[in-house]
Formats: C-alpha cells, sequence, structure tokens
C-alpha cells in the first residue's frame, strides 16, 4: 500500500488490528506526507506542518479522547472502518473443526456369511456374469473386507469439535433396511463403535440403505416402514437434526424421505400413504429451520442422497434462503469419479423401459442441474471403489463468525 498521496485511505477494523499498530499507521502516514510535502511539489499552504507532522511521532492515544477524535478528523489521514466483514486474520479467529464420514457399509458376521446376495437374485446368466464383472474391477470386488477402515478411521481422528456421519451403516445384503435382523446387526455394531468413540459430538445422518430399495439388477427388496421404525427407535437414528455453531447452522435431512416421490414404486402399495405423512412432517421441519435463519447466518447441509435436492429446490422457504447455503455435504456415489460423471449427464432425457433401478438413477439424473445451486461436495465412501481405491474421510474447518469460507480436507484411507 501506497502511504503517498494527499488523502491516504487505510481500511482498517477495530475488531481486527490493535490500538499500537493503528498509531503505527497513522505515524507512517503522517512521515509520508512529511517527505512529499518537502519536496515542493505541494503549494506553500499545503506545506504548512500540522501538529502531527512537527512531532515526527504519534502520541498514545484514548480511543475516545478528544486528541484521538482530532486525528480522525484530520485531512492529511482518512481512516474506513470495515465493520460488516472484518479483515480475516488467523492468528484471531477461532476455528473449529468438523469430521464427515459417509457410506462405512459396516458387515457383521451374519451379512458376511451372504457372500454372493447379489448375483443370486439375477436369473439372467449374462446379465449375472457382466454384474460381476463390474463389482469385482470397477465398483467393490468383496463389500465385507473393509470393517478394518472404520477402526482406522476412528483411531485417526483425533479429537474433532464435531463428527457427522452421513448414512449407511450397514451392507443391506437382504435390500430391505434394517428391519433385516443381519443389516440391523451390522448398523448398531457400526453406530456403537462411533458413539463410544465420539459420545455426543456424534451426528447421524439416515442413508437410503437404512430403509430399504430395490437391489440394483435382481429386483428384490424395497422401502419398508418397520426400517423406518427400527432405525428412529431402537437405532436412535433423527430424521432431521439441527445444530447452531457461531455464525453457523449445521442441518441434517434424511433424502430418502424427501426423494419419496422417486422411491413410492419400490414400497409396499398399503404402506405409501404412511410414508406420505411422514414426508409431509419432515418438509414441515426443514422449512421452519430456514424460515428462522438470521440474516448473517450460514448453512452446511447433510444430506445423504443428492437425489433428494430437487425436491428442496421446489419448496419456497428452501430456495429463498439458498445465498445463506455454504456447501450441501452429499454421500451416496462413493466416488468423485461419479460424481463429476453425474454432474455431466445432469439433465439427461428420462428413461422408463430399462427396469426400476434404472428409473431411479435417470430420474435423479434428469432433475440434476440444480445440484450447483446447492453448491454439492461429495463425501466418499470409506473404502471409495476398486476402480480408484479412493475411500478415505473429509475435515471441514470452519470459522465461528463465517469470515473465512470453509476449508476442506480429505483424508484418504489404505485399504
Amino acid at each position: 500500500m501506497s502511504l503517498r498521496h494527499r488523502s491516504t485511505k487505510l481500511c482498517l477494523s477495530l475488531e481486527v488490528l490493535p490500538k499500537r499498530k493503528i498509531q503505527w499507521i497513522i505515524g507512517a502516514a503522517a512521515k509520508s506526507r512529511r517527505h512529499s510535502a518537502s519536496s515542493g511539489a505541494r503549494s506553500a499552504a499545503a506545506r504548512a506542518p500540522s501538529r502531527t507532522e512537527t512531532t515526527g511521532r504519534v502520541p498514545r492515544l484514548a480511543k475516545d479522547s478528544p486528541r484521538w477524535h482530532r486525528f480522525l478528523n484530520d485531512r492529511s489521514v482518512r481512516i474506513y472502518f470495515a465493520r460488516s466483514r472484518p479483515i480475516p486474520c488467523r492468528g484471531m479467529i477461532r476455528l473449529r473443526t468438523i469430521v464427515i464420514v459417509s457410506d462405512i457399509h459396516y458387515a457383521c458376521d451374519a451379512e458376511q456369511r451372504r457372500r454372493g446376495h447379489e448375483a443370486r437374485i439375477i436369473p439372467n446368466p449374462l446379465l449375472r456374469r457382466a454384474v460381476k464383472a463390474y463389482r469385482h474391477h470397477v465398483w467393490l470386488r468383496d463389500p465385507f473386507a473393509h470393517n478394518h477402515l472404520l477402526d482406522d478411521f476412528l483411531a485417526r481422528a483425533d479429537s474433532p469439535d464435531l463428527v457427522v456421519t452421513n448414512g449407511d451403516y450397514s451392507c443391506d445384503t437382504a435390500f430391505i433396511g434394517v428391519s433385516d435382523d443381519a443389516a440391523f446387526e451390522s448398523a448398531r455394531q457400526c453406530l456403537t463403535k462411533l458413539r463410544d468413540r465420539f459420545g455426543p459430538k456424534l451426528h447421524c445422518v439416515i442413508g437410503d440403505h437404512e430403509l430399504g430399495k430395490v437391489s440394483l439388477f435382481g429386483g428384490k427388496g424395497g422401502f419398508r416402514l418397520a426400517s423406518w421404525r427400527r432405525a428412529t427407535i431402537e437405532l436412535a437414528l433423527q430424521p432431521f437434526w439441527k445444530i447452531e455453531l457461531g455464525n453457523y447452522v449445521l442441518m441434517g435431512v434424511t433424502s430418502s424421505l424427501l426423494a419419496f416421490p422417486v422411491y413410492a414404486p419400490e414400497a409396499l402399495p398399503a404402506e405409501r400413504s404412511d410414508w406420505k405423512a411422514l414426508r409431509g412432517a419432515h418438509l414441515a421441519q426443514i422449512r421452519q429451520a430456514f424460515d428462522a435463519l438470521k440474516p448473517d447466518q450460514r448453512v452446511l447441509l447433510f444430506c445423504h442422497d443428492p437425489t433428494a435436492l430437487p425436491f428442496l429446490w421446489r419448496d419456497s422457504s428452501v430456495r429463498g434462503k439458498l445465498p445463506q447455503l455454504e456447501h450441501t455435504i452429499i454421500g451416496h456415489l462413493h466416488s468423485n469419479l461419479f460424481f463429476r460423471k453425474s454432474r455431466l449427464l445432469a439433465g439427461m432425457p428420462t428413461i422408463r423401459f430399462l427396469g426400476n433401478s434404472i428409473r431411479r438413477m435417470n430420474q435423479a439424473l434428469n432433475e440434476a442441474r440444480c445440484w450447483r445451486e446447492f453448491k454439492a461436495r461429495l463425501c466418499p465412501s470409506m473404502a471409495g471403489i476398486e476402480l480408484l481405491k479412493d475411500g478415505g474421510y473429509c475435515e471441514l474447518r470452519i470459522s465461528e463468525d463465517a469470515s473465512c469460507p470453509p476449508e476442506f480436507h480429505f483424508h484418504p484411507l489404505r485399504r
């Protein structure tokens, strides 16, 4: 910054700079003005020394003293106090750490004994071979072989301020969620380890595998109301939660409930009215939380499946507060490779003749253009995919006053 001007403009903030620093800058401005005046470039009137110029140093001034106000009124120095957003100073900002982990897919002994569960329900032998090749080379060769990654994460996570798990705690080998006893036991063991390690710092999001969904190729399974009851009562998972951390508001939502219009064909006909009632109550909670936001608050939204984002976009209460949304952290896609491809395919036409799973994924991609409005960021699964082995967890650092943008850090876990 050059101080050799007739009117030196300094952008300062009393919340950031101490008084001694302000006095030093004012003294530097006065010294610079004397130098410019002595060069003969100014008029005789401008060369008349002021009280500040004759002393050569700035005395210590109380903030509300008359001499302090004379300094502020002196035309040789103009000070502007930036009160709306102070200059960031890492040494003076309190940072909070949030650790995020998603798609743990823990497998208890009962689920591990169901090896080959997906291939057995595919009647077509050619499709069965293709699925095996895809799982072996691209997705996951052995979905039951990654329980140790949870222990590695628990050992490495240190002492964060908050921990958010973004859904999918079991392998859901029966495709009906935690109403299946084996899947329930996997989720229970996973959540017990997390709660024993982090205690009240832990906040859990409900994923799609907690509630069940039709298998990708076999056409078995689906939504079960019994899974909802076991997840919310026996596993104590909250469908919606909100935490205020300084000027940040963290919210966790249940994506499968919001996107129930997409999943409705997979629910039992007798249960669909109950699912619609649960969805309406869930949306009311989310609207109330967004309507209660203060103008200076920023939002971090945790949503397992991005299929739910278009349904939030249609709600005027949520859409009106999107400028206050800092980021939406999603899971479900397991790898940034699939996240990038999904964004490239956003807006593709709807395909309705290749089965239920293709319809569900295609409908999500058809409306995926609104993901950018939610500033979506993916937390990969703990194991990643077989092709890249890119699994791990994320660490998010935020300033309580929201004066700095959040910092994202990815920590890989070796398989």
